[in-house]
């Protein structure tokens, strides 16, 4: 064990974890040069195309360093904050951590943010400054930051470049001296903590665990303690760059498990493994549970679909831990399922994988967060969906949540941020100068103003340099209404939002002229209506198809005009009674483009 080092990189989005982690797989002859490309790691063809990491990757290392040899199992994490549960997952499966900081950038929202992740379980942080080949690289002014940060020296900072190998070398030395070898008795019950897990549709779940004591066979009866079921370990294994079996495998190593499992629901992330005929005494201490920052529904386009829908959350759910999910149905969409997500980002890419790897065309309603209702009768509910919230003659108040958002950015864009924050009905907390050049603002501003496009305004308005990070804070007071859409008098459930008093009118309106450009015309006119209640806020009317009747009628008396007119009317009216109005994907997604 004393020649096993576990550690994961962590860093802000796009300060170079991946291409840090090619060069370390080069150097340890981990993976051959024909099978070497840019960010190998990232398996998945949505990680390659958006050059992003969206999964946690664990490959196991040989370094031989004076004499000796040692394993080290790295885990690449990725660096958005949509995907900070994937973050900490890896952290609890390992005793050091690699912090990057772009040399160009210096530290951002994230940096700081995975760091108090990583520190929370007592990893053993080193800071490598990376991208210093680049010609924008401010080596001194980082080092600063990094220091006041983690409290290092300047000396214990190594200064790397993933793109040249510069530095590799000596991060892989640091590794074996600095990070402590997994703690753990091999001669003790099995304890094995589950980290990750991927479905494979020949060989069924395959889990991935860290082993805290004890050891492994093949061949082994084993009990998953959370789901009380057991199973034979038909293969145990290591992760290389594919999956590499082993007779037996002991505390310290990181590995994965192949009992066959068909039903996806049988595994759960941080559950323990132990061994049916000497149990260990408790389960290893889980992750917390995920807390989803936005709700949406994904239904399929054919209802006939919605068992297929299932199976494809199940295997997905499998693979992303922070995706939970529970039926629904909507009068306008039929059968479906309300999803947490814990971001945009992350509902984007649920949206793609279905569509890529389970070949599901799919809805996502307009996406929404979850709100608390007092009603008059003293009892409290949570809403998710605002087609579920109750008639307001019974609501005393209704809270929505609000958020302590941390932005760091270039002093020359305060102005401009905190016109945006404002306009969201944010508060400023506090302003401080991180240097002369760069200012961390934190605001608490309500978590339905930045679902939409908070994200991408402010990274327009900062021209990319703003660095964002959050978490929910607490439950607030706030005049909010339900804003409903009506086609043809009839209310599009799926379209309904909650939204505060004062921006009601102004968003109601630029619906209805989104939608007028977006609902395909029909033989009648449609109505496409904005409401509070019984109250019509806006309207705009898609006008109808028409067939010139008159264009026979080449001179002639008005009244053989008119008559042909009349008869077209009442086809018209007839139509409009028994027409229903298809609503386009497109539409559902307009609104989170609206300005």
């Amino acid at each position: 064990m004393n020649n096993i080092r576990n550690f994961c990189i962590i860093a802000h989005i796009d300060h170079g974890k991946s291409t840090l982690a090619d060069r370390l797989l080069q150097i340890t002859n981990t993976v051959s040069e024909r099978e070497m490309h840019d960010q190998v790691l990232d398996s998945m063809d949505l990680e390659q195309e958006r050059g992003i990491t969206i999964k946690s990757h664990a490959i196991q290392m040989d370094y031989e360093l004076d004499g000796q040899k040692y394993k080290l199992n790295l885990i690449d994490t990725p660096g958005h904050v949509d995907f900070s549960y994937e973050v900490s997952r890896s952290i609890a499966a390992c005793e050091g951590a690699l912090l990057i900081i772009d040399a160009t950038q210096g530290i951002q929202a994230q940096t700081i943010s995975n760091l108090y992740l990583a520190l929370e379980n007592d990893l053993e942080i080193i800071p490598v400054m990376n991208k210093m080949d680049m010609d924008n690289a401010m080596p001194e002014v980082v080092a600063e930051q990094i220091v006041d940060l983690v409290g290092c020296d300047h000396d214990d900072i190594i200064e790397a470049s993933g793109k040249t190998g510069m530095g590799v070398e000596k991060i892989l030395r640091t590794i074996v001296e600095r990070i402590p070898p997994p703690k753990g008795d091999p001669e003790a019950p099995l304890q094995a903590l589950i980290f990750d897990s991927v479905f494979n549709t020949f060989r069924g779940v395959i889990a991935y665990f860290k082993i805290v004591n004890g050891e492994i066979r093949k061949g082994d009866l084993v009990k998953f303690v959370a789901t009380k079921k057991e199973y034979y370990a038909d293969e145990v294994g290591i992760l290389r760059l594919g999956m590499e079996p082993r007779e037996v495998m002991q505390a310290g190593d990181v590995g994965y498990i192949i009992s066959g499992i068909k039903a996806a629901r049988e595994v759960k992330v941080g559950d323990t493994i132990t061994h049916v005929k000497r149990p260990c005494d408790k389960a290893i201490e889980g992750f917390e549970e995920v807390k989803p920052m936005v709700f949406a529904g994904i239904y399929p386009i054919d209802a006939e679909d919605y068992e297929d829908l299932r199976n494809a959350m199940d295997k997905l759910q499998l693979n992303d831990a922070s995706l939970t999910f529970e039926p629904e149905s909507s009068v306008a969409l039929g059968f479906g399922f309300r999803c947490c997500f814990l971001g945009l980002l992350h509902m984007q890419i649920i949206q793609e994988r279905l569509e890529r790897e389970f070949d599901m065309n799919v809805i996502t309603t307009v996406p929404n967060v979850s709100y608390k209702l007092l009603l008059t009768s003293g009892e409290t509910i949570q809403v998710y969906n605002p087609s579920g919230m109750p008639v307001t003659t019974v609501i005393d108040t209704i809270e929505e949540p609000f958020i302590r958002a941390n932005i760091i950015t270039a002093s020359e864009f305060i102005g401009s941020i905190m016109t945006l924050c404002l306009d969201k009905r944010g508060t400023l907390v506090s302003q401080s100068y991180l240097t002369s050049e760069r200012v961390e603002l934190i605001f608490d501003i309500p978590l339905g103003e930045i679902v939409f496009d908070f994200y991408d305004k402010l990274k327009s308005i900062s021209k990319g340099y703003a660095s964002f990070d959050y978490h929910i804070q607490d439950f607030k007071p706030a005049k909010l209404v339900r804003l409903d859409i009506l086609l043809n008098g009839e209310m599009v459930d799926a379209l309904s939002t909650l939204i505060h008093f004062d921006n009601a009118y102004n968003f109601g309106r630029k619906m209805c002229e989104k939608l007028r450009e977006l609902i395909p015309r029909q033989q009648f006119d449609v109505a496409i209506q904005a409401a509070i209640g019984a109250k019509i806020i806006a309207r705009e009317t898609v006008k109808a198809v028409r067939k010139d009747v008159t264009a026979k009628c080449y001179g002639g008396d008005i009244t053989r005009k008119r008559k042909l007119l009349e008869k077209q009317k009442k086809g018209k009216k007839r139509m409009k009674q028994i027409g229903s109005v298809e609503v386009p994907q497109k539409a559902f997604l307009a609104v989170l483009k609206l300005d």
